[in-house]
């Protein structure tokens, strides 16, 4: 079945189907009802390949994401889809695992394929890579961090803004003995964190700050150092934790809690990114949020921006984090 098919059973012309198929805003009401019945009763699926063969592009945007199981992760990827809907095109989502491998191949299958453009969350250096690509024909955003190069667009959050916020309540609730858990701190995101942490500590007199570098930000590498805290000798435990990321702060906080240490009465407990699970948490976690409302359309409407040329001297966004109280600091030493 073609489109001249359609365009017999529904009485309108070859052109009018065209435009249902890639205008829709040009037919009106009643013919769109007609080719839509039509494409039913014939089972009609329409083929894309030459449309983009004649146009030299798709109708998609691609995001490529280091850990969609990661609800940081999938909450963009989900908003990035919604927008990307609202604009007319598909958006196509893929998971590197963290691999530099699958990250390379995404990039390459993305391109090939000519899609719109292309948004990227990576914790390895990638600017080079989406500079070739880039030069190639394909725009490109730096999905959460901020990228060094302004020919880059990105959209970042303050990191060093979120550590210094999630440190300086700890301090204020009267925590002096805070451990650092997330890695490897070769990561910018990471660094920032920590580095936000550090300029409040060192401008506080008794206070002192301990790092655990923990690659495996994931609730099992919460476990791990939740478990390794436990251990040890009651007098040798931080009363406060802040942790990289709200994935490792819940694993941490189900091993002390199985161990019998109270949060937060005897160990205050804050993560960061404030996903849907670590507020509904037995023990509902303080954490840092950075992404607003409308962070996923900032995404994707950068990336047209840059798609269609319009940047308006504005390529890179940064996002100010709020700090969220919940019950695992806010009853600390009580």
């Amino acid at each position: 079945m073609g489109i001249r098919e359609v365009a017999a059973l529904a009485g309108v012309a070859v052109g009018t189907v065209s435009h249902y198929l890639n205008h829709p805003d040009k037919v009106s009401a009643e013919r769109a009802e007609r080719i839509r019945g039509a494409i039913d009763s014939l089972g009609f699926v329409p083929n894309n390949a030459g449309r983009q063969l004649r146009l030299g592009r798709s109708s998609a945007i691609a995001y490529v994401a280091p850990d969609v199981s990661n609800p940081y992760f999938a909450e963009i990827a989900e908003a990035v889809e919604l927008r990307a809907a609202e604009r007319g095109v598909s958006a196509f989502i893929a998971n590197s695992h963290r691999s530099r491998e699958r990250e390379d191949a995404h990039l390459a299958f993305f391109e090939q394929h000519q899609v719109l453009g292309l948004l990227v969350s990576s914790h390895l250096p990638i600017e080079d890579r989406l500079a070739h690509v880039r030069r190639r024909g394909t725009p490109s955003v730096l999905v959460g961090q901020a990228a060094s190069s302004p020919e880059q667009a990105s959209i970042s959050l303050d990191d060093v803004e979120g550590g210094r916020l999630a440190t300086q309540h700890l301090v204020d609730i009267g925590c002096r003995r805070i451990l650092f858990v997330g890695g490897p701190v070769g990561i910018k995101q990471v660094a920032d964190r920590l580095s936000g942490a550090s300029i409040v500590t060192r401008a506080m007199a008794g206070v002192a700050l301990e790092v655990i570098d923990q690659s495996d930000r994931t609730i099992r590498g919460g476990r791990e150092v939740g478990r390794a805290i436990a251990e040890r000798p009651a007098e040798d435990r931080p009363d406060a934790i802040f942790a990289a990321n709200d994935l490792l702060a819940l694993g941490i906080l189900q091993e002390v809690v199985r161990a019998g240490i109270e949060v937060p009465r005897d160990l205050a407990l804050i993560g960061y990114d404030d996903i849907e699970y670590g507020e509904a948490s037995l023990i509902p976690l303080s954490t840092i949020r950075g992404r607003h409302g409308t962070f996923g359309e900032a995404t994707v409407d950068l990336l047209f921006g840059e798609i269609e040329g319009r940047t308006d001297g504005v390529r890179q966004l940064a996002f100010t984090p709020d700090l969220v109280v919940r019950e695992s600091t806010s009853g600390f030493g009580r």
